[in-house]
């Protein structure tokens, strides 16, 4: 787990290889919709993309995390299959679906049933490197969704400039993300974490929370501003000092989302002392959040490690996987 949390940035610039040698199928289009299906490890790479791409894409961008797509899924969408091992049974349903519904359907997995069907087909797919824990492939997954959105004229092509730079930046502050990371480890173990940010960098909480969850196996939840400012706030008349807050912040958030983490913090401050700021570096949107996603996977393997704990055992998820298998 740690070469591989190592090798992130090294994984970015190899993703961007695989994604510039793919080859693809004319794209056709407009299209109307894209829908991004995948669960887990496999899933949140879209769920980045979508978040990154937003204000430049030419339609809407949906991330479905389960067994079926949306309704208005048709001839005129566009679907992106994304799961690593090219098994997962909730994207190989939602899969067929869309191939049922008439849209145009690529696929990024490792192999599995999901490359089958892709080449049987005749279906544009990308392979991306097979072997490893899905959490620990982001980078390959994650390129290969804005490969596709550029192919099918969803987005522009400023993305393979963004992710080589952001790539070296990680590499260059390898040793000081690693530092705060430690720094924030210590911080937090032993607590319960509840993780905030910007609505625009929401995906990235999500990943920090999931490795938290398996690196670490450690239960904690996320919420976005501004939208927990009208529920989740006044949950905190329950909150306590054994709850530890992180707040992934850009200085490039809407002014009045400072403004309200601001006053945020004031009213966390009331109920617990460990309220911990992390802020972004890098010049673009992505750089800003593939340096908050390598710090929180060094800290989710920090604390594992603090915890004395495998972070790479998953026993519970093959055990469910298992009696899925059973039934039939």
């Amino acid at each position: 787990m740690i070469s591989l949390i190592e090798a992130f940035p090294k994984q970015l610039k190899e993703a961007l290889e695989i994604g510039r040698n793919a080859t693809l199928k004319t794209p056709g289009g407009p299209y109307a919709n894209v829908v991004i299906t995948g669960l887990g490890g496999s899933g949140i790479g879209g769920r980045i993309a979508a978040q990154l791409v937003h204000k430049e894409a030419k339609c809407s961008i949906e991330v479905y995390n389960n067994y079926y797509l949306p309704g208005y899924v048709n001839h005129k969408s566009l679907v992106i299959a994304c799961s690593y091992s090219g098994n997962t049974e909730e994207t190989l349903a939602a899969m067929e679906q869309a191939l049922t519904k008439g849209a145009r359907v690529c696929v990024v997995t490792s192999g599995g049933k999901m490359l089958e069907t892709a080449k049987s087909k005749g279906l544009d797919h990308i392979v991306i490197p097979g072997g490893n824990p899905p959490r620990t492939m982001l980078a390959y997954s994650l390129v290969q969704q804005f490969f596709l959105l550029h192919h099918f004229g969803i987005i522009g092509d400023g993305f393979e400039g963004s992710i080589k730079t952001a790539a070296a930046m990680l590499s260059e502050e390898k040793e000081a993300i690693k530092k705060a990371a430690r720094e924030l480890t210590e911080k937090l173990h032993g607590k319960r974490l509840v993780i905030y940010s910007e609505a625009n960098t929401e995906a990235v909480s999500i990943r920090f929370r999931q490795q938290v969850n398996e690196n670490s196996k450690e239960l904690c939840w996320h919420h976005a501003i501004p939208e927990m400012n009208h529920n989740e706030l006044v949950g905190w008349a329950g909150g306590d000092n054994e709850i530890a807050v992180v707040l992934f912040r850009h200085s490039t958030d809407h002014e009045r989302t400072q403004v309200r983490m601001e006053i945020n913090k004031e009213v966390f401050a009331k109920f617990t002392p460990h309220v911990h700021e992390v802020w972004s570096k890098g010049d673009t949107a992505y750089a800003r959040q593939l340096y908050l996603i390598n710090l929180g996977d060094w800290v989710s393997l920090y604390w594992a490690e603090k915890k004395g704990v495998d972070p790479s055992e998953i026993a519970v998820i093959d055990m469910l996987k298992g009696k899925l298998a059973d039934v039939k």
